[in-house]
């Protein structure tokens, strides 16, 4: 792993971790803001346990699993993509500017809203970070192309002759 590598990764790891682990603790208090989504979902599948404290935990559990896997990089741009799966209903969830009146808490709400967009386009781009062993993906599809290409090529002179 490149220095770059072992730096980043576990930087950008580290708010899921911790964002996780506190969710974790206090999975109780954070579920009324997910209730409706544990009522959507139960009307979905009635007959499954579902619970708003246990969709906390649930996605608490995926950002520190994933979170680590990531920092550690054991497998991290399945890890990456995982974190990124989870970040659009943290955000729209756990961050409703919106719905703020006080000016200074929808400030902070929007910030917070900002940076987890921010976030989610760095575990995109992470998805894409090659294996320092391995050629980047597009470079190995343009190589299939073009082999594809060639073995046609031969099949085709093959007939001609």
């Amino acid at each position: 792993m490149t220095l770059l590598r072992t730096v980043a990764r576990p930087m950008l790891a580290t708010m899921f971790v911790y964002g996780g682990t506190m969710a974790l603790r206090n999975a109780s208090a954070m579920a009324p803001k997910v209730e409706p989504i544990a009522d959507a979902a139960r009307s979905i599948a009635p007959a499954a346990p579902i619970s708003a404290t246990n969709l906390v935990r649930l996605n608490a559990a995926v950002h520190v699993a994933a979170g680590l896997a990531l920092a550690t990089g054991r497998f991290p741009r399945a890890s990456a993509l995982a974190l990124a799966a989870t970040m659009p209903a943290t955000t729209a969830v756990g961050h409703q500017f919106w719905n703020e009146t006080d000016p200074d808490a929808r400030r902070n709400q929007a910030i917070h809203f900002a940076k987890n967009v921010s976030m989610t386009g760095g575990l995109l781009l992470s998805t894409l970070d090659p294996d320092p062993k391995k050629r980047w993906i597009g470079a190995r599809a343009k190589k299939k192309v073009v082999d594809t290409g060639h073995a046609i090529a031969d099949q085709v002179d093959d007939l001609r002759s």
